[in-house]
Order: structure tokens, then sequence, then C-alpha cells
């Protein structure tokens, strides 16, 4: 039946998120990027590799990224360059970049896996019908970043969909770009995503000239 917080003895109950640590995860750095690449390379984990370089590159929510099927990657027997998925919590299209990295894990992890067009890249170990669940990948990421020294109370799955989003807006200060390729409807999204400054975003704002 569960108690009140106005039950006797309540008072002494530790809450639901003592000891979590809260917040937005961090991005990874370049060098822990390939620290990971390094780790699973030699772990011969090709399909977690595979599910990183895509991670990185797509900027993904977990949702999205576990549900990508063979045919949106693949053409003519080959990895696209360019994929475009829609987003399940927004309905709306984004479209994303694979680089020669991605392209080459994700085409020898492919090689191995099989499996028709339709199929899921990243299928389940108890169906193969269906994909890996969101739960299961975080559990990966979460094997990735201590393997490579890091605390898994400060990263997880968002830290790697911010990665790219974060260089690119370090590198450029553009986040009209960085919203466009995290799929926000809003800038003020991107803003509080990426931790920018409002008067970091308005001084860019007002050095772009039109």
């Amino acid at each position: 039946m569960g108690h009140s917080i106005y039950d006797p003895g309540q008072d002494c109950r530790s809450v639901w998120n003592a000891g979590r640590k809260l917040g937005a995860k961090r991005p990874l750095h370049p060098k822990q990027v390939w620290a990971v690449r390094f780790w699973l390379e030699q772990e011969r984990r090709l399909r977690d590799r595979a599910l990183f370089d895509l991670a990185i590159d797509s900027k993904l929510r977990g949702c999205d990224l576990v549900k990508i099927r063979i045919g949106e990657l693949v053409s003519g027997g080959r990895i696209r360059q360019r994929a475009i998925v829609i987003q399940q919590k927004t309905g709306r299209p984004v479209q994303f970049e694979v680089l020669e990295p991605a392209r080459t894990s994700l085409l020898e992890w492919l090689e191995g896996r099989g499996g028709s067009l339709d199929d899921f890249v990243f299928p389940s170990r108890t169906d193969h019908s269906d994909h890996i669940s969101t739960r299961q990948y975080a559990r990966l990421v979460d094997e990735w970043v201590t393997a490579i020294g890091l605390r898994r109370e400060d990263y997880g799955t968002h830290s790697l969909r911010r990665t790219k989003a974060a260089l690119i807006y370090k590198q450029t200060g553009n986040l009209r770009a960085v919203q466009i390729l995290l799929g926000h409807t809003k800038i003020e999204t991107t803003v509080r995503y990426l931790g920018v400054e409002v008067e970091d975003a308005l001084t860019l704002a007002e050095a772009t000239e039109v």
C-alpha cells in the first residue's frame, strides 16, 4: 500500500536520489573518445565499437539510437555518409553525418551481424527481432567510461549525445547549427543543453551580422 510522508518514522527514510549526482552529464573530450575506442578495439567488441561510434556521430537520444534499422544506414552495400531518422520525442526528422571511423566499425559489425534492411542494427540478446533496450545501452556506457578511468556518476548516454555538439559549439560558437544537429525545436533548449550562459549566447548573436 505504501506509506505517507506523514507516517511515523518516515522522516528517517532516505530520499530516492540520495547519493546520486543529478543534472547534466559531462560530454567526453576527444582524448576520452579515442580512449574508449582503443579499449573497445583491444577487447574486440565489434558491436560496442559500432554503437559507440554511431552514438557520437549521430548525436541521437538513446531511445532513437537503439531503434535504428540497417536500411537507415546502408545503401548499395555501403554505409551512408549521411542518414536521417524521425525522433521519437518530437516526431521531427533529424539528419546526421557518419564519418569514416563510424562507417568502418559499422560495416565490420554488420558484415558479421548479417540481417535484412528491415532489421535493427543492434538486436536484443534475448529476442533478435527486437533492438537492445535503452537500459542495456546505459549499462554499456557505464562500462565504457569506467574502463578508461572515468566516474560513471559523471557520465551517461547523454554524454555521448552531447560530445560532438559541445565540440562543434566550442569550435564555431554556432548555436543554430548545433540546434539543427540535435533536433531541438527551440534554441533555448540548445542553450540549456550545452550549459551556455545566456550572456555568452547574446554576445555571439550580437557579433553575427545578417
